[in-house]
């Protein structure tokens, strides 16, 4: 009678879990170890790391990710039709930072279009440090002016459905994020 309560209670808790506890499948032709997987409270989104324009970035990205400090992190600022910021592991209200020292900034020529990955940042151009943001829509505005460190392969759809405001009351978070060859 045990065994037959535990394995209907295991087939409950199998049912019950989303979709997101299994990984999702990365995209041909991403490198793992620059691959970030972010599970968020409207579902899986992936982003491969432009190592190749911003290393020292995207190595803070996949150093802070192992740490699990994004994990329960929220979006603390969505603004409509131009961003969803988050990586605000400290304070969760975008005042706040990592344990590491900010990082200079690595502009390049890429432009901000829909799905890219920039670092956040105050006024200095050197001021990145954890927070990040992805783009709606076309930023063009801001290329140049910010760091490029990624862009979303898989998922925008759930960038798409996250809370809007600023700040966002009641906000979507980051469940977890991890580099896809860590698993």
């Amino acid at each position: 009678m045990i065994r037959s309560l535990f394995a209907a209670l295991a087939l409950t808790v199998a049912l019950a879990l989303p979709a997101m506890a299994q990984a999702p499948k990365l995209p041909p032709n991403v490198d793992p170890q620059n691959t970030i997987i972010m599970d968020t409270t409207k579902g899986p989104v992936i982003f491969v790391l432009r190592n190749d324009l911003a290393p020292q970035h995207a190595e803070r990205i996949k150093t802070l990710a192992r740490e699990g400090y994004y994990n329960n992190v929220p979006f603390h600022r969505v603004i409509e039709g131009f961003m969803a910021q988050t990586g605000d592991g400290q304070y969760g209200n975008g005042t706040g930072g990592s344990r590491y020292p900010n990082l200079p900034a690595e502009f390049s020529n890429v432009p901000f279009k829909r799905g890219t990955v920039g670092m956040a940042r105050a006024s200095s151009p050197n001021s990145a440090n954890s927070q990040f943001f992805i783009t709606f829509g076309d930023a063009s505005f801001l290329n140049g002016q910010y760091t490029v460190i990624g862009q979303v392969v898989s998922g925008m759809e759930n960038v798409d459905k996250i809370k809007r405001g600023e700040p966002v009351q009641n906000p979507d978070k980051i469940v977890s994020m991890k580099v896809a060859g860590d698993k």
